[in-house]
């Protein structure tokens, strides 16, 4: 009750925005297959990333009952066999600048390439490639989404104030998972780790649920896991083709973290500090599950927008897509510090949760990492480091 007093206080006190207008955010999402469940206790998820937009523009209406702005949230899909530029174009035809976009890198890269883009800002709430925030970066696309340099950073941080400098990296066979690695390979290295062992997982689980599997992964996972002493096992499954079986299977009694365990995140359904309960369950009483970390993504891209809207007093998209870059942005995002995007590669800087299954373990950057700007800069690619040119 004390927070909603204070939030209505403080949106008492922006100026009223009569006759603004109103700000239209498209989503694009693309088709996907289902997730197949691991555990009896997954729920299947049809609406990941959109919901949390959706739940993005109510609270962009909320407050723009309080400033006089209205928005407007319009949804398109991306089929399997479809062309991320063809609705690209249709948008820009419709009038609409600003869009949120749920799309894997490949679609994602097509769609901020169309010629049509130049005159949009894509903010980008599913892919994690460090490529986009670097030799590939546009200047219409922002990033709500951490990268996998930011997850890593954040995960390495907190296993160096454990002391556990010796990591087994378990990977995974898909192109994520080798990205992925590659990230945990350049944190150790920045944060003073050492990857002791490296394996491939080739093993095919099948379901590990039936007696058969569970038989089969009693015996393979320690086989695989025998190796020279580590302090943790780094799991690296982006698919969840197998991290799920690993812990309390493995060969020696270490901390499993990585993708699986505890694990690095941009939003975890165990957050309740800084408001974050408050967030969580409005999320679950509109959409009947728990808020991920795309979702949570989708619904920062919408908010950081009507955040704009409201603070540059316009309804304009050119106006709003400056105020997102300049350096009186900040949202806030319930994670206990005020987020806002890097000039360098258009990343939105933020704190990551170190999470485990049900409880909140850790928050990074953790004390001690000092930065001569942000210490939310030592998370991911800083300007030195960019290879960005935009």
């Amino acid at each position: 009750m004390r927070f909603m007093l204070v939030l209505i206080t403080m949106l008492l006190s922006i100026p009223a925005l009569a006759g603004e207008g109103v700000v239209t955010i498209a989503v694009v999402t693309q088709e996907r297959d289902p997730v197949k469940p691991i555990s009896p206790l997954d729920q299947e998820i049809r609406d990941e990333g959109a919901a949390g937009a959706r739940l993005g523009s109510t609270d962009n209406a909320t407050t723009g009952r309080f400033t006089g702005q209205g928005f407007r949230l319009v949804e398109r899909v991306v089929m399997k066999n479809g062309q991320p530029e063809d609705v690209i174009r249709k948008l820009v035809d419709e009038g609409i600048r600003l869009v949120v976009s749920d799309l894997d890198a490949p679609l994602l890269s097509a769609a901020a390439s169309a010629p049509e883009a130049r005159e949009i800002l894509l903010l980008n709430t599913r892919a994690p490639d460090d490529s986009l925030r670097n030799e590939s970066c546009r200047v219409n696309v922002l990033h709500t989404i951490p990268s996998r340099s930011m997850l890593a950073d954040a995960l390495a941080q907190y296993l160096m104030t454990k002391r556990w400098r010796r990591w087994f990296l378990v990977i995974g066979s898909t192109p994520g998972d080798k990205l992925q690695a590659e990230a945990f390979r350049r944190a150790a290295s920045r944060f003073g780790a050492e990857v002791a062992v490296e394996k491939e997982w080739t093993f095919k689980p099948g379901h590990g649920r039936t007696d058969t599997g569970h038989v089969t992964l009693q015996t393979e996972i320690p086989a695989m896991t025998q190796a020279a002493d580590h302090d943790v096992l780094v799991v690296v499954d982006e698919m969840n083709g197998f991290g799920e079986y690993v812990s309390y299977r493995t060969a020696r009694p270490r901390p499993v973290v990585g993708t699986h365990g505890l694990v690095a995140t941009g939003w975890s359904a165990v957050s309740e500090q800084w408001g974050a309960t408050q967030l969580q369950s409005r999320f679950e009483k509109s959409y009947g599950r728990r808020m991920t970390a795309v979702d949570y993504a989708a619904w920062a891209a919408v908010r950081a927008v009507g955040e704009a809207a409201t603070r540059a007093r316009s309804s304009d998209p050119v106006e709003i897509m400056s105020y997102l870059r300049g350096p009186d942005f900040i949202l806030s995002g319930f994670k206990g510090q005020g987020q806002s995007f890097r000039a360098w590669d258009g990343q939105m800087r933020q704190p990551i949760l170190i999470a485990g299954p049900r409880l909140l373990v850790s928050v990074s950057p953790q004390a001690g990492y000092l930065h001569r700007g942000s210490e939310l800069d030592t998370l991911g690619t800083d300007r030195e480091e960019s290879r960005c040119k935009f």
